[in-house]
């Protein structure tokens, strides 16, 4: 047997956009199901929102969005959650980091840790949470 773990973020009105923004960020493919799609519009203004999405690329990057209708409560929190993207080169950790950096607030700047030669942390535009670092190869006791 084996098990896959995907991210799936929640959004208000913004899932596309920024699964469309993750895909210039990672690449790979995108696949996008609206409610009108799924035959489910409960309110027509959200009809072209993101019921199901998800970015998938070669490199093992995958993560899935949707739009929470406002029938339902939604809360984005302060710390729910983070993003972790981890690679075995600097430079391609480098890459994504320029890329999701754009609008982003930085918590912490890119650059060595105690723990790995590249580590950083910053809020997205659309207010998701990433730490990008190099994997080291350290395993927890």
């Amino acid at each position: 047997m084996t098990v896959s773990v995907t991210n799936h973020l929640n959004f208000r009105g913004d899932a596309r956009a920024a699964l469309e923004f993750y895909q210039s960020v990672f690449g790979g493919d995108i696949a996008i199901v609206t409610y009108k799609d799924a035959q489910n519009v409960q309110a027509p203004s959200e009809a072209n929102q993101v019921m199901w999405g998800q970015v998938a690329a070669k490199n093992g990057f995958r993560v899935m969005a949707y739009d929470v209708p406002s029938r339902m409560p939604w809360d984005p929190g302060k710390n729910a959650s983070f993003v972790s993207v981890r690679g075995d080169s600097d430079k391609e950790i480098t890459a994504f980091w320029e890329k999701l950096s754009v609008g982003a607030t930085v918590a912490q700047p890119l650059g060595p840790s105690g723990w790995a030669p590249l580590y950083g942390m910053l809020k997205d535009r659309f207010g998701i949470t990433w730490v990008l670092d190099v994997a080291t190869g350290y395993k927890a006791p």
